[in-house]
């Protein structure tokens, strides 16, 4: 029996409990966090160890000019971040305590919903959508409409935003960065291109018009987080394993989050975000976590803070001009070893996001790397390879017993996506974890595409989230590029 919406929305119910009659067996809500693995034993390791392998110059510091990977543009590290911020939002835990998964509310919906586009709909959230027109409660408001139509350039291309400048979307953190609001915004012009065809093809409106675009929007993008963020990041055979054998060790009757995926396989992509990105052609590198791009929070200043989504994706299969994400290993840009958006009062052990990410693990009480491998089936002398790289890869801090998220690492440098592409992406076991759960929340999901209709696929030019975006905004944003070189 498919489950067709989180949990919270309406208790589910069961077609035969039996099944879930297992030792340790606890009933998951799906508004709150998991395990994976429950009967795996928490690891520790002295936190003062874990704060020196994250430190500033310590082992996890890739320096100003580590190697980039080959295949994976660096736009798919936050349309990474984009789906996270879609299935998660943790408001609850901390670092400094013992956190129980069970008890934690996820505020966001544990399935791609796009709720954080959509928020609770325009019922609910009437402030998001068109007021007034053939388009009332239907569209998605934009910050042109704000503007009453108004044309002021690059800030059509901006979020909507109330007097005080705050964003009005589903999810306050898709406003962060300037990457991640763009895609935000995309994902908006994408459900409103939609609205376009579909009304010109069909006469659909109102309710009937929002729910037809928003299932295209939807299933388009889910398409693109599994055929297309999903191989790039984890690899085609163990996406395409999953898919036509199934999954073997996320398989729940109501989606929910597990912890060893949220606070240690998913983070991977922490190791790929760069210190500098070009944006646009002819474009400066620009700082990620300072000015232009690190404006989060913030309205669009001028056509310099656009991205060109063929700089940061590939777009009709060109994958030349893109940028590459940094490697998927142990090391992590400078920057994100000191955090400079925090506060200054913040004490210098937390100003490390490697080693804040790996005290989280422990306060989670995370299995190692190892336990995990282990109980995915993987040999001895597999394990091995990866601790003892893991071994070298800290400084020689860890002997044997392996934070999950740090090992996850050092298997994608040591093994490589698919056994192969080293660095690329994730090995076999932080591959598994992340599209398990991926593919998991999807088939879980009534409305899902994977759960509605199998044989469903988006037409050729709109199969990645590159060509989705461009093929919402792309002619704008040459627009926009058209009339500043006039201006210039």
């Amino acid at each position: 029996m498919a489950v067709t919406m989180a949990d919270h929305h309406g208790q589910s119910t069961f077609d035969d409990l039996s099944k879930l009659c297992r030792i340790n067996h606890s009933y998951q809500k799906g508004d709150r966090f998991g395990r994976l693995f429950p009967d795996l034993p928490a690891l520790w390791i002295d936190p003062d160890a874990l704060v020196a392998i994250g430190a500033p110059g310590g082992p996890m510091d890739a320096g100003p000019n580590p190697p980039k990977a080959k295949t994976v543009p660096v736009g798919h590290v936050f349309f990474g971040q984009f789906i996270d911020h879609d299935v998660t939002l943790d408001l609850t835990s901390s670092i400094g305590a013992v956190n129980a998964p069970s008890s934690i509310s996820n505020a966001r919906t544990p399935t791609l919903d796009l709720d954080c586009v959509y928020g609770a709909g325009p019922e609910a959230h009437p402030y998001q959508y068109h007021a007034d027109g053939p388009f009332k409660g239907s569209k998605l408001v934009t910050a042109k409409d704000m503007r009453r139509g108004k044309r002021r350039g690059a800030k059509d291309h901006d979020l909507p935003r109330n007097g005080q400048d705050v964003a009005i979307i589903g999810d306050f953190r898709n406003d962060e960065n300037r990457i991640v609001s763009q895609i935000q915004h995309g994902m908006i012009s994408v459900h409103n291109k939609f609205c376009d065809e579909l009304h010109a093809a069909h006469g659909y409106s109102g309710k009937e018009l929002y729910e037809h675009a928003r299932q295209q929007t939807m299933w388009h993008y889910q398409w693109a987080a599994v055929h297309d963020f999903l191989v790039a990041m984890c690899g085609k055979s163990v996406v395409h394993r999953i898919l036509s054998e199934g999954r073997q060790f996320y398989t729940p009757k109501v989606p929910f989050i597990p912890v060893e995926f949220s606070v240690a396989a998913y983070r991977f992509g922490h190791s790929m975000a760069p210190l500098k990105i070009v944006i646009r052609h002819g474009g400066p590198a620009e700082d990620l976590f300072g000015g232009n791009l690190g404006n989060g929070f913030a309205p669009v200043q001028g056509d310099h803070e656009i991205i060109e989504w063929n700089k940061v994706f590939f777009v009709d299969g060109n994958k030349t001009g893109v940028q590459r994400a940094e490697r998927c290993d142990p090391g992590m840009a400078p920057d994100l070893l000191d955090l400079a958006v925090l506060s200054a009062e913040v004490e210098a052990k937390d100003r490390s996001l490697a080693g804040r990410n790996l005290r989280r693990g422990q306060s989670f009480l995370l299995p190692s790397g190892e336990q995990v491998a282990a109980a995915m089936g993987h040999t001895d002398a597999q394990i091995k390879k990866v601790t003892d790289a893991a071994h070298r890869a800290s400084g020689k801090i860890l002997h044997g017993a392996t934070p999950l998220w740090f090992w996850l690492l050092t298997e994608a440098e040591v093994v490589g996506r698919d056994g192969t592409d080293k660095c690329e992406g994730l090995g076999p076991v932080g591959a598994t974890i992340v599209a398990e759960v991926i593919i998991g929340l999807l088939e879980c999901d009534g409305r899902s595409w994977l759960s509605s209709n199998r044989d469903w696929a988006p037409d050729p030019d709109k199969r990645t989230i590159g060509d989705l975006l461009n093929w919402a905004t792309g002619e704008a944003i040459i627009d926009l590029r058209e009339a500043a070189l006039v201006t210039a």
